[in-house]
């Protein structure tokens, strides 16, 4: 029987195993509360929020059918190897309680295990940003003061949702999960209604007409048209790792795994359904020119005015659930970070039901900086999307070198060298995945990404502070360097106009 099966706080992890690291501090067990369903619901309501709702447009803009089979076939597998990565991870580390920030900070110190942690949680809260705006853009094809979720008065009516949601959050988690339960079922029924209306309206020569994204129609070759849509892809996948995040609430160790794929495989069916069916009813120039939510547009040419009024409520409930979750997602790293010692104690408070509150309060003030901002962008919610995608690499490309590092030492494979080898390829797949997507984003948003990573830094800092240990160690330096190289240049690069927002 394990310490956490027994009740008992682990210990904390011993320096030798970390190959001379620090020592990690596991936090106070939790109540373990969630299901296998709570745990795959997390899953599924985490991924399916208002990205799906924008697939035609964003792919129509990009590519045509082909591009789009190939981007999907490419983002499967990577997206498949990181949450077989997951499942592996959990098994092998079942005392890392903290998924996604403990596997970077026991594999790599606490300096890249903060910076997983922060890369995470920027994620989280920039894809708040995304459903806030998506919200707004979807009431605006009825109320056109609220344009494309990106004018004062979106902003203004985004903001009572942001600060509502909060108050409810504030509440206690468990309230938060049981609604998020109920919401991510009643937001998979208009999606699948949009699945089987568009299949039966489905006409093979528009299709035909949509195989291919021809340069001559102002698109790149078949390579830029994948790349195109990949940082849009990642944003859909985002929140597969949601059952990792929430382990050390699992009623059992093994739902986690099992959470993880089975919502990601339920999850795929979809995004390719809606992506490809769409093909099959606008040519792909007019894909690329509706309004979002464009799965609104689609019933809309479909069925009529009755489609997009019925994927639009789709889409508010929809991001409704999203929204829970990632503020959930986002509010537990910083606290489980805190735990740990990756962030200042601060952070771990609970308030008197239970709820993170510093956490949250930290989360939803930078949800609430970046709504405003978006005011000045060419395009809040393409910016939005993109951002959380990047943000989200480092975390990914981090856990996947972590897997890769376990299987190479053969670290906890006593006498399975099959499933090591097995293990081996599966995160070499995973962490040339994550790599080429941080590359694919290019340096616009590498650059964006340290205008949140080195003030992040600061939270780092204090946390050490309190420990009384010194902030950086060894290649910890060089990272923190490079951080502020590219902090400074994002900010010239902003004021002479070559990025803009």
């Amino acid at each position: 029987m394990t310490a956490l099966a027994s009740g008992i706080v682990p210990v904390d992890v011993p320096a030798a195993a970390l190959g001379g690291a620090e020592a990690v501090r596991t936090p106070p067990a939790p109540v373990r509360t969630l299901s296998l369903l709570s745990l795959t619901t997390l899953v599924v309501g985490s991924m399916v929020g208002g990205g799906i709702f924008s697939l035609p447009q964003a792919f129509g803009r990009s590519t045509g059918v082909v591009g789009g089979l190939i981007a999907w076939g490419v983002a499967g597998l990577g997206m498949l190897m990181l949450a077989r990565v997951f499942q592996t991870l959990s098994e092998r580390r079942p005392d890392l309680e903290t998924g996604i920030v403990a596997y970077a900070q026991v594999g790599f110190g606490a300096y890249p295990g903060f910076l997983s942690a922060l890369g995470y949680w920027a994620s989280a809260f920039l894809g708040l940003v995304t459903f806030l705006v998506l919200s707004q853009s979807t009431l605006g094809a009825f109320v056109p003061a609220l344009g494309e979720g990106d004018t004062p008065a979106s902003v203004a009516l985004a903001s009572v949702i942001l600060w509502g949601v909060h108050a409810l959050l504030l509440r206690g988690v468990k309230e938060a999960t049981t609604l998020n339960t109920v919401v991510t079922f009643a937001k998979i029924v208009p999606i699948v209604v949009f699945v089987a209306v568009v299949a039966v309206a489905f006409r093979p020569d528009i299709f035909v007409a949509n195989l291919m994204g021809a340069p001559e129609a102002g698109l790149a070759d078949l390579f830029g048209q994948v790349r195109g849509t990949m940082l849009v892809v990642v944003f859909v996948f985002l929140g597969i790792e949601g059952a990792s995040v929430y382990s050390r609430y699992a009623r059992r160790r093994e739902d986690v795994g099992r959470a993880t794929l089975l919502g990601f495989a339920g999850v795929l069916a979809l995004f390719m359904l809606v992506t490809v069916l769409s093909y099959g009813i606008l040519p792909r120039a007019e894909l690329a020119a509706l309004h979002n939510p464009s799965m609104a547009g689609v019933l809309e040419a479909a069925i009529g005015r009755p489609g997009a009024v019925f994927v639009s409520i789709g889409v508010l409930i929809s991001v409704l659930g999203a929204y829970l979750s990632w503020s959930l997602l986002a509010a537990e790293v910083l606290s489980a970070s805190a735990g740990t010692g990756l962030m200042p104690a601060f952070l771990a408070r609970q308030n008197a039901a239970g709820a993170p509150a510093a956490a949250l309060w930290l989360t939803n003030g930078a949800v609430f900086a970046v709504l405003v901002a978006t005011l000045a962008a060419e395009s809040a919610l393409r910016l939005a999307i993109e951002l959380t995608s990047a943000m989200s690499l480092v975390p990914y490309l981090l856990v996947a070198g972590y897997a890769l590092k376990l299987s190479v030492s053969g670290e906890g494979y006593d006498g399975a060298p099959a499933a090591r080898r097995r293990d081996l390829a599966v995160a070499a797949l995973a962490a040339l995945y994550a790599a080429g997507m941080l590359s694919a984003a290019g340096p616009k948003y590498w650059l964006l990404s340290a205008l949140i990573y080195t003030p992040g830094t600061l939270l780092f800092w204090m946390a050490r502070r309190e420990q009384g240990r010194q902030s950086f160690i060894g290649t910890e330096w060089i990272l923190a360097a490079l951080s502020l190289g590219a902090f400074v240049a994002a900010i010239l690069a902003l004021c002479d106009g070559s990025i803009r927002l």
